[in-house]
């Protein structure tokens, strides 16, 4: 029985479900009926009230889940076992060694906004790579050292060549 917690601020409800294609039902919750009724829309029944809700955006790095139930719009926080389980122990933390970038898919570098030795956070823009007529900004995946920048300004790359090297 896999298990998933959701905060609403600051109050949890518990969700299981018995298998991978089954759906979340709330724990210990018998007043709380809840039912796809589309891609990204529900039904759900709380003590005899209907609420419609609406999946607005799904983070699945961050963990989280914008709802609009009804005229409302609320930020989930999910956790399963163990990622709580690492939160508790405190390794929720550990940060992750960033080794390089390397090109999403085939395009033109069109401006390269770091150098060696620049000191990059995460999420920071690193470079701007064009694809099919769109300017896609290529963002740092940590906090890092720019050790080597492989791309060139106004040249092609194939998809999955080293553009950033980190140290």
């Amino acid at each position: 029985m896999a298990k998933l917690h959701a905060t609403v601020n600051t109050k949890e409800i518990t969700l299981e479900r018995a298998t991978p294609a089954a759906s979340w039902t709330p724990v210990g919750d018998t007043n709380l009926d809840l039912v796809r009724t589309g891609p990204s829309s529900f039904s759900l029944v709380r003590n005899g009230k209907s609420h419609s809700v609406l999946v607005l955006k799904e983070d699945v790095e961050n963990q989280t889940v914008r709802l609009r139930i009804g005229a409302h719009t609320y930020t989930v926080e999910l956790q399963d076992d163990r990622s709580r389980l690492l939160q508790t122990l405190g390794l929720d933390k550990a940060t992750k060694k960033v080794s390089e970038i390397k090109a999403p898919m085939p395009g033109m570098v069109l401006n390269i906004l770091v150098k060696a030795g620049d000191s990059v956070k995460k999420n920071d823009p690193v470079l701007v790579l064009e694809a099919m007529k769109m300017e896609n900004v290529i963002k740092a995946p940590g906090d890092a050292m720019i050790a080597t920048v492989h791309a060139e300004k106004g040249k092609a790359v194939e998809k999955g060549q080293l553009l950033i090297s980190f140290a």
